[in-house]
């Protein structure tokens, strides 16, 4: 019979030698201070501000008198609070009563549409 040849034993690797140790990292020097008079104040886009005059089923809802677009908005989610239209599982879509309704075209509408919507109002 034959006998098997065993493999020669492999040699253990070196063992690597440990790193140097680092020097502690020097003490930090305070930052500067910052200059808040080099940058200049944001500028507010005017177009937001201008106001617009709804259209009739949008002034059914917040009022006939122009006003900018960020204050639609607001009034129009103060109506949705104040009635409860937010459906209570999916919190981003709104549920239209006979108003809201008459102003989206259909039942139920995305947070994310309203924008959309409501600018199609507005003149």
């Amino acid at each position: 019979m034959a006998t098997a040849k065993k493999a020669p034993a492999k040699k253990a690797a070196p063992a690597k030698k440990a790193a140097p140790a680092k020097k502690a990292p020097a003490a930090k020097k305070a930052a500067p201070a910052k200059k808040a008079a080099t940058k200049a104040p944001r500028k507010v886009n005017a177009a937001f501000l201008k106001p617009m005059t709804p259209s009739a089923t949008l002034a059914a809802i917040i009022g006939p008198a122009p006003l900018p677009r960020t204050e639609v908005t607001r009034k129009i989610w103060e109506y949705i609070k104040k009635h409860k239209l937010q459906d209570p599982k999916a919190k981003r879509n709104i549920n239209g009563d006979a108003k809201l309704k008459e102003l989206f075209g259909k039942p139920s509408v995305d947070m994310f549409e309203l924008t959309k919507i409501v600018n199609a109002h507005l003149k």
